[in-house]
């Protein structure tokens, strides 16, 4: 663990593997962006629940965003106890039992079609939501299909040509959601076809959503760019215009720390207590390599290693990774980048144990937020 100890803070040294460490001196500093983004155009800027809902920092967020997202019940509800702002709701379709609890929480509710619109718009627009629905741009500006909103088929967003006019009445708000992980310049294009398309029906409405995806806190990223996009809707339309970055909230502010349990000599594995298919199951979907402290690309240090799971799915491996050092039983592995998409979509395969949720400040100092064991392995089945 010694050998390096030069990349890590204090707090990895200190925590129980596996845990999600994440730092308040980060996220901070990614909510000082965002909010600098709400405060010089007068948009409004959303925390995407279904990224991060470590609600342990929902004071801290709401003292920077307008409020939250959720794609259901339970994050509109998570939003609602824990920040209490501005709490908006989407869903590809919404269930009857749960829509009248929705209508009680949410002060904006966008649906997917013109047939959720006629079937539940009344209820929401007689408890005073504000009324929007989803629609698909059809200009895709990525490769990844299975993150397309905008890819053939796409059950996400009315196109134009089943575009009802008819049924506009009491609409306030349009909305779309294309990006993934992109930057402004992939906002501008879309947001072009959005006007090619729709721009008719933007004079009618209040506002315009759009949607998250958008890495604004990356490093190079075109905050310049988003502004005059966010202007150019409120100057030509009149409109409020929300954003609903997730990644962008929690982006770098968290780690995933492990243990190195076994090391295969023969085919340089090391197996950790931690998993890629439970604990960072994009690693697999995505598909991608997180980031680890220390570490090189395979071949560029002296020593390279396969990072693995200890349960039985055969491509349960994170990565590989090279160090100065050779690797031993007992060192202390730290992922990076780990606030988002982990928490929120980790699972119990196998019977692993989820992660220790740590929050940690600047000084080192930490404190555990959620702990689990048996039970919760147990309860869920």
């Amino acid at each position: 663990m010694g050998k390096l100890a030069s990349h890590y803070r204090k707090e990895f040294f200190e925590v129980p593997t596996p845990s999600y460490v994440i730092a308040k001196d980060l996220l901070e500093h990614n909510l000082r962006i965002l909010h600098e983004v709400e405060e010089s155009t007068g948009a409004h800027v959303l925390l995407a629940q279904k990224c991060f809902s470590m609600y342990h920092y929902y004071p801290l967020i709401a003292q920077y965003l307008s409020g939250t997202t959720a794609s259901g019940l339970y994050e509109a509800k998570l939003g609602h106890e824990e920040m209490g702002k501005e709490n908006h709701v989407f869903s590809p379709a919404y269930k009857e039992s749960e829509f009248a609890e929705l209508t009680k929480i949410c002060d904006h509710i966008i649906f997917n079609s013109f047939a959720q619109w006629k079937k539940f718009g009344p209820e929401a627009l007689a408890a005073g939501a504000s009324c929007g629905l989803r629609i698909n741009p059809e200009r895709s500006t990525q490769d990844h299909a299975i993150y397309d909103p905008c890819a053939e088929g796409s059950r996400l967003g009315v196109r134009l040509r089943d575009f009802d006019e008819s049924a506009i009445g009491g609409l306030e708000g349009l909305h779309f959601h294309t990006l993934c992980e992109q930057g402004a310049d992939a906002l501008a294009v879309t947001l072009e076809a959005v006007e090619a398309k729709f721009g008719k029906y933007l004079p009618q409405m209040k506002w315009i959503n759009f949607g998250g995806g958008h890495h604004i806190t990356k490093a190079g990223y075109d905050i310049a760019l988003l502004k005059k996009c966010i202007r150019r809707m409120q100057e030509k339309y009149g409109l409020t215009v929300y954003v609903e970055p997730g990644e962008a909230v929690a982006l770098n502010a968290g780690f995933l720390v492990a243990e190195v349990l076994d090391i295969q000599q023969e085919n340089a594995i090391a197996i950790l207590d931690t998993s890629a298919a439970c604990h960072m199951p994009d690693v697999i979907e995505m598909p991608y390599r997180p980031p680890v402290l220390g570490s090189g690309e395979p071949g560029e240090k002296a020593h390279t290693y396969t990072f693995a799971g200890p349960t039985c799915l055969a491509g349960d491996t994170i990565g590989t990774y090279s160090f100065d050092e050779p690797l031993a039983v007992g060192d202390r592995i730290v992922f990076g980048d780990m606030a988002i998409y982990t928490m929120v979509k980790n699972n119990t395969f196998n019977g692993m144990p989820l992660p220790a949720i740590i929050a940690s400040d600047e000084d080192g100092s930490w404190q555990p937020v959620r702990q689990f064991g048996y039970e919760d392995f147990k309860m869920r089945l």
